[in-house]
């Protein structure tokens, strides 16, 4: 049997990958956490066969929070389930020590699959990143700015795009709001953008970020 714990803050969704799961053979999810503090106690409170894991949580970058697990438990396996579907955040989650990576609008057809390969020591990659992934071998998405950003910068990049204020965002990371704000800077600077909207509409039109989650603008 695959035990699995749940990392997720959306508890409609974990309710509905918990029926999704436990109707297949072999698989019980034994744990649920909604933040990157409650996984991290709940990993420690026993032995786990897989992770899956939203990299948007709540608090700490999703990025550094696989970062720490891995540090913790090197021998655990993580699969990152996520809104995002661009390249760049599979590829730095899987540089983190993320052995799987689906998007949750994969989900429902991809999931028990990916549990079972990835629990199994495989890897697994979504149908459609793997795509994007042979489309970006040639070339085609070689220009885009945001590839420049560090997985810090790309954090506070979206926090920005979702309309949050230098000291909201200074809260949920834990910085200073000076240190957001030099961010910011740094940001529009490696983008070539001239303000938050400008940073907002280019996150929209790359999906980068959800458009519902956006300001008005």
């Amino acid at each position: 049997m695959i035990a699995v714990m749940l990392a997720d803050d959306h508890t409609l969704l974990r309710a509905g990958l918990r029926r999704l799961l436990e109707h297949a053979d072999g698989i019980s999810v034994e744990g649920e956490a909604s933040n990157g503090a409650e996984a991290l106690k709940l990993l420690a409170s026993r032995p786990w066969d897989l992770l899956v894991l939203d990299m948007s949580m709540p608090g700490r970058d999703g990025v550094d929070l696989i970062r720490q697990i891995k540090r913790n438990h090197p021998e655990l396996p993580i699969l990152v389930l996520t809104m995002h579907g661009e390249l760049q955040y599979a590829e730095r989650a899987i540089k983190a020590g993320a052995a799987g990576y689906l998007t949750k609008d994969g989900a429902a057809e991809e999931l028990v699959e990916a549990v079972r390969k990835v629990a199994g020591g495989g890897r697994y990659l979504s149908q459609s990143l793997a795509e994007d992934i042979a489309f970006e071998r040639l070339g085609q998405t070689d220009s885009l700015p945001h590839l420049l950003l560090s997985d810090r910068e790309l954090s506070v990049f979206q926090h920005l795009a979702t309309g949050l204020s230098n000291s909201e965002i200074a809260a949920l990371l834990f910085l200073s709001v000076k240190t957001i704000s030099t961010y910011k800077s740094r940001i529009l600077i490696k983008m070539h953008l001239r303000n938050q909207t400008d940073l907002v509409r280019y996150a929209i039109k790359h999906r980068l970020v959800d458009e519902k989650d956006t300001p008005n603008l």
